[in-house]
């Protein structure tokens, strides 16, 4: 299989011959093994996407029984999956989002999100901030901060990237929360002063960011961006497609907050990854733009039945089994406090933040410098002390998430508080080879 896998599979991300990538040969709940039987805990949900964990036999059963029913049907006829679906997200979105756009998955999601807005608002621009990912399709690229944009520059027009905020980073160099939060909001407004805000049609952000360092914001940020929005008729976008369905201990992140969007973009969780599904949930205003007046976007598997029977049946196990709440209750009784404790016994551990099930230890060689362990974007040589800690991680049994100087702790929001605190263990343990390289005092 690997020799297959190695003659005709083209991965993403990946320079082709320097990835050597495992067999699977099945998974079960927070675990996945391989085909001598090693298993491994899954502190990594894949790609933050296994929410309700490997292999669950009543989401199994729904896929199941769709597919004898009815295994496909184009998106321009009426469908008991796709309505029920639909009708599940609208009533779990705040506010006036009753209407579901579906799609294959996060990125295709963000792609019609901005194009939304944009005809709905006659505007053009895009802000979005420098840390983020919103997918690899044209605009959700461009969209994209991190470095995974460089390689498809020049992209579309008019998206322009800001600051979001950052304490342990701050790139206003605040002393506190408050500080940051207020510096951050400034910064977003002589963005769209220098740019026009009436050009501006949409500021899309993840509530609570994902890949690129779990960056919980500060209390009042996201109620200020809704404010700033507001007040100069810009569309709100929150991408939830990784911080979403249970990942923060809450249906959506912005409900911890209390704050609601005029768009929000969702994937990953809505069905764990069991079958492709994204979409947008578009609040009323958005949706009457295009009640006379043609949308001009759709995909052929849009509304896929059995992806759409797989979110019901996922929809109603989170609210039958209380997976919201199990994860809410890991992150402040579980995972948090005993990440807290590894970083009181690591030196290399800059900082620990996160909530729900989506946490992030941030590794450094020195806590007063706060120097990353290694650089941003490394690769190769200069990333070997990551490459090193996270074949420790793999070597005691924990498939972790690792991004530039970062391990994640992103296991399935069903993860029992024993399977945590194993993992936590495996965690501390492969840490003192990050100690290794650290050079403070």
């Amino acid at each position: 299989m690997a020799q297959l896998d190695r003659s005709h599979v083209f991965h993403s991300w990946s320079a082709q011959a320097q990835i050597s990538p495992l067999p699977v040969a099945g998974a079960e709940g927070s675990y996945f093994w391989d085909y001598s039987g090693r298993r491994y805990l899954d502190f990594s949900s894949q790609l933050v996407n296994v929410n309700i964990g490997h292999q669950h036999p009543k989401l199994i059963a729904a896929i199941q029984e769709q597919a004898a029913r009815l295994a496909t049907i184009a998106p321009s006829f009426a469908n008991d999956a796709r309505s029920e679906a639909a009708r599940l997200i609208a009533e779990l979105a705040p506010g006036d989002l009753n209407k579901v756009f579906f799609t294959n998955g996060g990125a295709e999601a963000n792609e019609n999100a901005l194009r939304m807005a944009r005809l709905h608002t006659g505007r053009h621009k895009v802000l979005a901030a420098y840390r983020s990912y919103h997918g690899s399709t044209a605009g959700a690229i461009t969209a994209t901060g991190d470095p995974r944009r460089w390689g498809s520059e020049p992209a579309i027009s008019g998206v322009v990237h800001y600051w979001g905020p950052y304490q342990y980073r701050s790139p206003f160099h605040a002393e506190s929360e408050e500080q940051e939060c207020e510096r951050a909001l400034a910064h977003l407004r002589d963005t769209l002063m220098v740019e026009g805000a009436h050009t501006v049609a949409a500021i899309i952000l993840e509530p609570v960011v994902g890949t690129n360092g779990i960056l919980v914001p500060p209390e009042n940020y996201l109620a200020g961006v809704r404010a700033i929005c507001d007040e100069f008729g810009i569309m709100l976008i929150a991408d939830e497609v990784m911080a979403g369905f249970g990942r923060c201990g809450e249906w959506f992140a912005v409900d911890r907050w209390n704050v609601t969007p005029d768009l929000i973009t969702f994937a990953k969780g809505v069905n764990s990854g069991y079958l492709p599904l994204g979409g947008v949930i578009i609040s009323a205003k958005i949706a009457s733009t295009f009640d006379n007046v043609p949308y001009p976007g759709g995909l052929t598997y849009s509304g896929h039945p059995l992806a759409c029977a797989s979110a019901v049946a996922s929809i109603n196990i989170f609210k039958e089994e209380k997976i919201v709440e199990n994860a809410r209750t890991l992150g402040t009784d579980v995972i948090g406090p005993l990440l807290k404790q590894v970083a009181d016994r690591h030196p290399s551990v800059g900082e620990v933040r996160g909530l729900g099930v989506f946490w992030a230890l941030e590794l450094v060689t020195d806590r007063e410098t706060r120097q990353p362990l290694v650089p941003f974007n490394a690769s190769g040589e200069s990333a070997a002390a990551m490459t090193k800690f996270t074949a420790e991680c793999k070597r005691r049994g924990l498939w972790p998430f690792v991004h530039f100087n970062r391990t994640h702790v992103v296991p399935p929001c069903t993860i029992t508080a024993e399977d945590a605190r194993q993992g936590i263990e495996m965690l501390d343990e492969a840490l003192f080879v990050a100690d290794e390289h650290y050079t403070g005092a």
